[in-house]
């Protein structure tokens, strides 16, 4: 009797151990099935600048570059205004264009990479390196004090964005979490008296080929 006692108690014991592991991996089979069934619908993703428009603008090369206007503080610290004319005339000009000042990519590598390659580009003609960026004039001048520059770079607000829509370079980021706006998409290009000989326009803000090494390059 107490061996069928002690048979009794075993099947007690160990039968719901059974039952409560089978459903376990049950459960596990049926949720990996599932999961494997929408491997894509809840993965969260990575901000990101880039568009998914083609790779287009109203610019192109051998087009001479509209007119506008740029604002700037000056190193007293007095706000001025400069051209399109007033930059390209008679001379080589590069333009390069950010989605904004202080974001990571524009702070870190783009616009660092032309204030470190100013004097190589100023030695093979270049007479004006300008950033420009649809910031107003007063982030434009604390992110220039932020990054200690001087005069390598000149840095210009196209605070209405008048210069990237007349070049058809918007990009427009007012649905993205950090509300930027409407803003400018990145690119590089040189002008000779105004007209573009060479433009590296970037997929929305991706950094591929207008950094300064690339111009360079194409020099």
């Amino acid at each position: 009797m107490a061996v069928t006692a002690s048979l009794t108690m075993a099947r007690l014991i160990s039968a719901p151990t059974a039952v409560s592991l089978s459903s376990t991996a049950l459960l596990a089979s049926k949720t990996l099935s599932f999961a494997a069934s929408f491997p894509l619908k809840y993965r969260s993703t990575p901000l990101r600048f880039a568009s998914t428009t083609t790779i287009s603008a109203t610019i192109s090369v051998g087009d001479k570059l509209p007119e506008s206007t740029f604002s700037y503080f000056d190193p007293a610290g007095e706000l001025q205004t400069t051209t399109v004319s007033d930059l390209t005339k008679g001379k080589k000009a590069i333009f390069f264009a950010v989605p904004g000042a202080f974001t990571p990519t524009c702070s870190q590598k783009h616009l660092p990479g032309f204030v470190e390659k100013s004097s190589e580009l100023k030695a093979k003609g270049v007479d004006t390196i300008a950033c420009i960026s649809v910031n107003d004039a007063f982030v434009m001048k604390a992110w220039k004090q932020d990054l200690k520059i001087e005069d390598e770079v000149l840095l210009l607000s196209d605070g209405n964005g008048d210069f990237t829509k007349a070049i058809g370079v918007e990009l427009d980021l007012s649905d993205k979490p950090v509300g930027l706006g409407v803003r400018s998409r990145r690119y590089a290009l040189l002008a000779e008296d105004g007209v573009v000989k060479i433009l590296n326009l970037e997929e929305g803000g991706a950094f591929t080929f207008s950094s300064a090494e690339d111009m360079l390059k194409a020099l």
